[in-house]
């Protein structure tokens, strides 16, 4: 690459910034460049995401002129305000992280509004999906809508890994049952209720596989809302080729009729069309109501390469 190469990046990072407006320790966490979505040529192994007050790159492979690259835009966000920049290598074992700058000392935190959520730059995944906010908007406004209804709102968080879900559903008063065989990211799921004050007792927490579980799951429900967000590939426990369409069949029995469920998958190899073919035979009790639209801030030059998250609503039995 020669360093004119690296203009395309650098002018969408200047739009982007300029989006968000002044930087501050307390804006919302962002996507500021998602170039795995293939729609800037010869950056596809390479996002860039704000959690404030730090900018956290991430490379999944090793270019070329990686210190080029680098260099441009430290001096690009050190221009906007940004001084506190991290690198994390997925392309090494471990997914080492750097600093290009002098490391943070702050706790950090992803920011959502008022909420905030515990980070850990030192895993792979740092603790909070920024690609799946729309899921988040969608299940605040669901839960908001049963509440004003019916004064109630049961949620069921599958695969909850840190709980974010659970979070945003709390907050507007659900309770919730969140389910991981991860006690871990469960443990941190915890801390993040008690860091936005919501450590009450209708959130509950269970490390189970959910596929050996689904009795001791049931007995919590019926649930009005479920969101099913599992890892593609989990070696041991779950892979969507094997175990998705069993999942599928088990989830009516946790859940009241005309519930609405979520159902993501974030995987390229995996089409829409597969996953509405997988849902039509798993089961008769669903119906697909709809896509969610994606991020704005995960542009993507396929729709099947991009997260897939699917409103389902569980049908009424026959009278």
């Amino acid at each position: 690459m020669t360093a004119a190469s690296v203009e395309p990046l650098l002018e969408a990072l200047r739009i982007q910034l300029e989006r968000m407006g002044k930087v501050t320790g307390e804006g919302d966490s962002r996507r500021l460049f998602h170039g795995r979505g293939g729609c800037y040529q010869g950056f596809d192994f390479l996002v860039v995401d704000y959690f404030a007050p730090v900018m956290l790159v991430t490379l999944f492979r090793q270019p070329d002129n990686e210190a080029e690259i680098l260099n441009a835009m430290q001096g690009l966000l050190a221009g906007a305000g940004i001084s506190n920049i991290a690198v994390q290598r997925r392309y090494l074992p471990g997914a080492p992280l750097s600093w290009l700058t002098e490391a943070c000392g702050e706790t950090l935190y992803a920011r959502r509004g008022p909420l905030r959520f515990n980070l850990e730059l030192g895993y792979q995944n740092v603790g909070y999906f920024l690609d799946i906010e729309p899921g988040r908007q969608w299940l605040e406004a669901r839960v908001r809508e049963r509440m004003s209804v019916n004064g109630r709102c049961r949620v069921l968080n599958l695969f909850a890994f840190t709980c974010a879900f659970s979070v945003i559903a709390a907050r507007e008063g659900a309770s919730v049952l969140n389910v991981d065989m991860n006690g871990g990211v469960l443990s941190r799921g915890r801390e993040n209720h008690r860091l936005n004050g919501l450590a009450g007792d209708d959130v509950r927490y269970m490390a189970l596989d959910i596929l050996r579980s689904f009795g001791r799951i049931n007995r919590a429900g019926p649930f009005d809302i479920a969101v099913v967000d599992p890892p593609t590939h989990q070696k041991g426990s779950f892979e969507a080729e094997r175990h998705y369409s069993k999942l599928i069949r088990r989830l009516p029995e946790s859940l009241a009729e005309g519930a609405e469920l979520l159902l993501c998958l974030n995987s390229p190899g995996h089409s829409e069309a597969w996953l509405r073919e997988l849902v039509a035979q798993s089961s008769d009790q669903f119906e697909v109501v709809a896509r969610l639209p994606q991020s704005e801030d995960f542009p993507d030059i396929s729709g099947d390469s991009a997260l897939k998250m699917l409103h389902l609503r569980r049908r009424p039995s026959p009278a």
